[in-house]
């Protein structure tokens, strides 16, 4: 497997900015970053909500416990 040094970074770089052109680079490094802040979003909220399921579940098995009857 190949390592990428600095000086190959640097051509990929350029040759980037040939084809996209820089403003175009900035629109797409935007969206990119959004796109990334909404898959960490969902995902947080995907293990909230998990976790608030298990803590239903719990407690609804805890109630569901028969209580011990006296013999009187």
């Amino acid at each position: 497997m190949p390592h990428i040094g600095a000086p190959e970074l640097l051509i990929i770089l350029a040759i980037v900015v040939v084809l996209f052109g820089a403003t175009r680079l900035t629109d797409i490094g935007k969206n990119l970053g959004k796109g990334i802040k909404e898959f960490r979003r969902e995902l947080k909220d995907e293990d909230a909500e998990k976790k608030d399921e298990a803590t239903v579940a719990s407690k609804a098995s805890s109630d569901e416990k028969p209580t011990s009857t006296q013999a009187h």
